[in-house]
């Protein structure tokens, strides 16, 4: 799952950063409007967390663009500015929450996987597809009745194929959400196809009903929904 924190304070990003990275989360940053405009045009978030004050805009401005751009990244506000007109605008413009400063970090924690729930698998806490059941709390993947082992990226790249299980997925999204925005600095794909591999034979081995289809020269598509 991918997050971008958008906040000017220096130690509250970093605190923010830490504690959402524990949780095994990618974490990317914008500590200004112009950044953080740059970054929702060109990838896609599971959640954004949106401070409204910044030193060269406003971030409900940027809340605005979003959803012009027609992008269905989860939304929470997250601001000392705590005033109801803001709140109000920001849940009319698309937030799906609001969640004023000071907080606690479970707090945010548990903010986050609620809109990520609601955004990506429609608020069930556990995803079934096929024979296969994940439990995103615990990060753990049975199936047919059985707990199989992945690796944290073999886990997160089967995440992101079940999240857009209609879609073709191309391998530079791929890479973006499940290792970050500097990877399209990267000569090659040779990162992914090695973990694409092991993942597709733990599937198939473990008898899984789905099955992850390459697509020759665009990327990939899952089978068996």
């Amino acid at each position: 799952m991918k997050i971008l924190i958008v906040e000017d304070e220096p130690q509250m990003l970093e605190n923010m950063r830490q504690t959402l990275e524990q949780e095994k989360y990618i974490v990317e940053s914008a500590s200004d409007y112009t950044t953080a405009q740059e970054k929702i045009g060109v990838y896609d978030y599971d959640c954004i967390l949106l401070d409204i004050t910044l030193p060269d805009g406003n971030g409900l401005a940027l809340l605005e663009q979003l959803k012009s751009l027609g992008k269905e990244d989860g939304v929470i506000i997250v601001s000392a500015k705590d005033s109801l007109d803001d709140r109000i605008k920001g849940l009319d413009l698309g937030a799906d929450d609001y969640l004023p400063k000071p907080f606690h970090m479970a707090e945010l924690h548990a903010r986050v996987k609620a809109v990520v729930r609601r955004r990506s698998f429609e608020g069930n806490k556990h995803i079934e597809i096929g024979n296969l059941v994940i439990d995103p709390e615990s990060r753990s993947v049975s199936i047919g009745g059985k707990e199989t082992m992945f690796n944290r990226k073999e886990y997160d790249i089967l995440l992101y194929m079940i999240s857009n299980k209609t879609r073709l997925v191309t391998k530079m999204a791929l890479a973006e959400h499940v290792w970050g925005d500097h990877i399209d600095q990267a000569d090659s794909f040779d990162f992914i196809y090695s973990q694409i591999k092991n993942l597709r034979k733990k599937l198939s081995d473990a008898g899984a009903a789905i099955e992850i289809e390459a697509v020759y020269g665009v990327g990939y598509k899952l089978q068996g929904i």
